[in-house]
């Protein structure tokens, strides 16, 4: 069946996306074995220190408790939780994870969420974000610099909570608190220090099960460009944090320089800036799910979500906001982009298929590239709809076959496979790049029309 070889292939083709030979991309340094039995060794993670909290807000004059608010979901729910003293939202955070993770799969709109924050004074935001750090870091419309200095200090409360349970635990929740603390281990090391250049926010950080993270590579508050990184199958933050926010960093090189060269020759604003989003926002799937669409559709609500965040706390100052996405990865921002969320380009690389007939059908402001490397069986088997790749689609062709940049004479190499349209020096990335700054002109299909594709365009 046709499940099955696709199935096959795409487990084959993918286990190591953004990790190990076929990718090329660094890996993560090994990391100390951690001992369930001696609680006290204690690692020393290198994460800034956010300032004290101030006072708990005073509880309000007509406070709800846990139990009247037990049905509340969305909008209420958050306007109830402000009406309750600080420590009757923590013993509800805690009492109802459950209901705390529906909130956050299905939150409010974000432009709701930022005029319910706007609304709090300092310490109501305070005493908020102390009793409910899970919710307030990863509320979309919720300001950049609160939700990376929330996530933060429970990333580092987690981890020393986790260390020092230890044995205390019984086999099986330690063997589970193991794999949890080696997860935000690496949340950590992606993170790096904090005088990280670019700096680094932690947007996003779901510590339970596969786990969910958002790490951005700039300031997202003021950056001309945008660029989320999409992953597809087998991608989990556990596994593969530390390389997705790599090949994160190295696009933002890539695009910084591309700036500075356009600034030199007047092609562009010298003032021009961007930044890039490690996004793991959506769990992807493996071999026994990946023939289903629903993690799809997951990824589609969560991508939404996010672009709306953006959106929403930008104003009327909107970035040039791209998707760049991989694999299942694009057949999920496609979902997305056949409802409401708009962007201003999407590039697709070895694509599964697309729910939608043509290109005509996504809310795109600019063009759509599709990306195929050689010897990717992907592409073609159009397993989830429409092949973007067709002629018939109407998207561009981005060449992934290797170049010598008309440009800067760089010699870019190949992406061969279903795995390496990330790697370094490849011209994927270099098109990637270039597409992340609105600068499609110079994006190469692999014609004859690439000898003209030098900067003279953009004069």
């Amino acid at each position: 069946m046709l499940f099955d070889a696709t199935a096959v292939l795409i487990a084959s083709l993918t286990v190591a996306t953004v990790a190990g030979n076929p990718v090329a991309l660094e890996s993560a340094p090994d990391r100390p074995t951690i001992s369930i039995t001696t609680p006290a060794e204690v690692r020393e993670i290198d994460l800034p220190t956010s300032p004290q909290q101030g006072a708990s807000a005073s509880a309000p004059a007509t406070p709800r408790s846990a139990a009247s608010i037990a049905n509340l979901t969305g909008a209420p729910l958050l306007h109830a939780l402000t009406a309750m003293p600080p420590t009757a939202v923590s013993d509800y955070v805690e009492a109802n994870p459950r209901r705390l993770h529906d909130l956050l799969a299905a939150p409010p709109g974000a432009p709701q969420v930022a005029g319910w924050w706007a609304g709090l004074d300092r310490t109501a935001q305070r005493a908020l974000a102390t009793a409910a750090p899970e919710l307030i870091g990863n509320l979309d419309g919720i300001p950049v610099a609160v939700r990376n200095e929330v996530n933060r200090d429970f990333l580092r409360a987690t981890i020393r909570e986790l260390e020092l349970e230890g044995s205390d635990a019984g086999r099986a929740i330690a063997t589970q608190n193991l794999q949890r603390l080696q997860m935000l281990y690496a949340i950590a090391d992606a993170l790096g220090p904090a005088t990280a250049n670019p700096p680094r926010s932690l947007l996003q950080l779901d510590t339970h099960e596969a786990g969910k993270v958002a790490i951005v590579l700039g300031d997202l508050d003021t950056a001309d460009y945008v660029s989320y990184l999409v992953p597809g199958m087998f991608i989990t933050v556990g596994g593969n944090v530390v390389e997705w926010t790599d090949t994160a960093a190295r696009l933002y090189d890539e695009q910084v320089s591309w700036l500075s060269l356009l600034a030199e020759v007047g092609a562009s604003d010298e003032a021009e800036t961007v930044a890039t989003v490690a996004w793991i926002g959506y769990q992807t799937p493996h071999l026994l799910n990946v023939g289903s669409l629903d993690l799809a559709y997951e990824g589609r609500d969560a991508i939404a979500s996010a672009i709306d965040g953006l959106q929403t706390l930008r104003g009327t100052d909107q970035p040039f906001i791209a998707l760049l996405s991989h694999s299942y990865g694009s057949t999920a921002a496609m979902l997305a982009l056949d409802e409401s969320t708009t962007v201003d380009a999407l590039a697709m690389m070895g694509s599964p298929g697309a729910p939608v007939a043509s290109a005509d059908d996504l809310n795109v402001r600019g063009e759509i590239f599709v990306g195929e490397a050689a010897w990717d069986p992907i592409p073609n088997s159009a397993f989830f709809g429409s092949d973007p790749g067709s002629s018939e689609f109407g998207a561009r062709m981005m060449s992934v076959a290797g170049t010598v940049d008309v440009i800067t004479n760089r010699v870019l190499s190949a992406s061969i496979g279903h795995n390496y349209y990330w790697g370094v020096g490849t011209e994927s990335m270099r098109n990637l790049a270039l597409i992340g700054i609105d600068k499609g002109e110079l994006v190469t299909d692999g014609t004859q029309r690439d000898a003209g594709r030098t900067l003279a365009l953009l004069l």
